[in-house]
C-alpha cells in the first residue's frame, strides 16, 4: 500500500475515533488488516485495556484457513472473536472499522461477528 493511501486511511480512522468510544458496557471492536493477515481487538477505552483479541495468526485457527488475507479468513476470525467475547460475557459492542471501507474482508468479518452473537 502506498504511503498516500495509508495516510488517508489513518486520517479517516482518527476522524471516526473522535466519535467511536468503547466503554466497559459496550467495548470497541477494532479491526486492522494487512495484505497477509487480519487482526481484531475488543477494547475498553476508559480502562485502556484489551478485553479480547483474535487474528488470522491465532493458534486456534492453525490448519483451518489456507491464507490469512482473504474473505474466508476474515469470516473465521469474526466467528472466533465473537466466541471469545461471549466467553467474557460481552454481547453488545461498537464497531470500529479502522478507517477501511466497509467492503470485502471488513464486511465479511463484521457479518461473521454478528452471526456469532455480537450486536452492533
Amino acid at each position: 500500500m502506498s504511503f498516500k493511501k495509508e495516510k488517508a486511511r489513518k486520517t479517516r480512522h482518527f476522524r471516526v475515533r473522535k466519535k467511536v468510544v468503547g466503554t466497559a458496557d459496550r467495548p470497541r471492536l477494532n479491526v486492522y488488516k494487512s495484505l497477509k493477515h487480519i487482526y481484531v481487538q475488543i477494547v475498553d477505552d476508559f480502562a485502556g485495556k484489551t478485553i479480547s483479541a483474535a487474528s488470522s495468526l491465532d493458534k486456534d485457527l492453525k490448519g483451518k484457513i489456507s491464507s490469512g488475507g482473504d474473505i474466508a479468513a476474515a469470516k473465521t476470525v469474526g466467528l472466533l472473536v465473537a466466541k471469545r467475547a461471549a466467553d467474557k460475557g460481552l454481547k453488545q459492542i461498537v464497531f470500529d472499522r479502522g478507517g477501511y471501507i466497509y467492503h470485502g474482508r471488513i464486511k465479511a468479518l463484521a457479518d461473521a461477528a454478528r452471526e456469532g452473537g455480537l450486536e452492533f
